[in-house]
């Protein structure tokens, strides 16, 4: 009786990893780098996480998702990707980064 429980929960957790697009940015300044006048937004949005305590999320357009790794985010700053992971709240816990295509 418990096999079939098991299974189902498995499949669920399966099921609940996504890929979402968006661009690296982070929490303070979104999508307007301009008005902190640091040049490009990579630029912008490394500085503000490294000088600024602001961290690194994904930014689809319309939601903010601040990234379980804020290491591998790094060398994305500023471009559009896809990261593979799951959603928990507004926090979404990265399997992977990748460059959108």
């Amino acid at each position: 009786m418990l096999k079939p429980l098991v299974l189902g929960l498995a499949a669920i957790a399966v099921a609940s990893a996504a890929t979402y697009t968006g661009t690296i940015t982070d929490d303070m300044c979104l999508k307007d780098h301009s008005t902190m006048k640091m040049g490009n937004d990579a630029k912008c949005v490394t500085e503000c996480v490294k000088t600024m305590n602001g961290k690194y999320v994904l930014y689809d357009g319309k939601t903010a998702y601040v990234l379980s790794d804020q290491k591998a985010p790094a060398k994305f700053a500023g471009q559009k990707v896809t990261v593979s992971g799951t959603v928990s709240g507004k926090t979404l816990k990265v399997d992977s980064i990748t460059a959108a295509k």
